[in-house]
């Protein structure tokens, strides 16, 4: 009978045992939660801070019109009313691979100003 009993005691420790490391609800599946939690909590602190960006730059652009020029003058290259807008272009400076386009750019713009501006 005591026998029996051990036996039986074995038994439903090693099956505790194997529901508390392998089964439902066991340390494995606690761990992953975990590390989903924490990744979340991550990605969630990264959205907070592009919100708050996003909230100080419509905050921004709701109370003034600096920000709308400088957006304008930035993205759009626009002058403001009364401006002169002068551009410098100076020799060719190889400084990497894109400064071939570059220096085409500036002289494309060069020849541009110099058509809108040449008295005809």
């Amino acid at each position: 009978m005591l026998k029996a009993l051990m036996v039986f005691l074995s038994l439903l420790f090693v099956v505790l045992q194997w529901r508390l490391w392998v089964g439902d609800g066991g340390v494995r599946e606690v761990q992953r939660h975990q590390a989903e939690v924490t990744r979340l909590s991550e990605q969630l602190e990264q959205q907070r801070d592009i919100n708050n960006a996003l909230r100080a730059e419509v905050r921004d652009l709701q109370e003034g019109l600096g920000e709308i020029e400088e957006r304008a003058r930035s993205e759009l290259g626009m002058i403001g009313e009364g401006e002169t807008f002068y551009q410098f272009v100076g020799e060719k400076v190889d400084s990497g691979p894109d400064s071939d386009n570059l220096a085409r750019i500036s002289t494309g713009q060069q020849e541009l100003g110099s058509q809108i501006n040449s008295p005809q």
